[in-house]
């Protein structure tokens, strides 16, 4: 069975408290679990201002979650499905990883990117 690697980032409204952004988490990290996947890592970005104004609004708060999937291909389509029925959710995107976005993935969880960018600086300097 092939086993596909995505990466969902979506920007949850800045106007509700830290708990509701925390249950808003919870509820698509539930729908993902719902519907049998893998989920790799949740990382919260924090609040940050947009590009572009979205719904009259300049911040939110982003959200990264990485999972895995075997088998049932419908699985993004009911968590976007879920995703433009929640108004706390401003915008998302889904992304399938391929091998060597995993590796990177892995690795600047793990802090091995910031490790080698600090050896590369500290070598320029001598």
């Amino acid at each position: 069975m092939d086993i596909r690697n995505y990466e969902t980032v979506f920007i949850v409204t800045p106007v509700l408290n830290e708990g509701q952004v925390q249950e808003t988490v919870e509820k698509f990290t539930q729908v993902l679990k719902e519907n049998s996947a893998d989920i790799i890592a949740t990382e919260a970005w924090g609040l940050r201002k947009l590009a572009y104004p979205i719904q009259k609004k300049s911040t939110g708060y982003y959200f990264c979650v990485t999972f895995a999937n075997s088998g049932t291909a419908n699985l993004v389509d009911v968590l976007e499905l879920a995703f433009r029925r929640d108004e706390r959710v401003i915008r998302f995107l889904t992304t399938v990883l391929d091998k060597h976005a995993v590796d990177y993935n892995t690795r600047r969880r793990n802090g091995e990117m910031n490790q080698q960018k600090a050896a590369k600086e500290t070598e320029a300097a001598a």
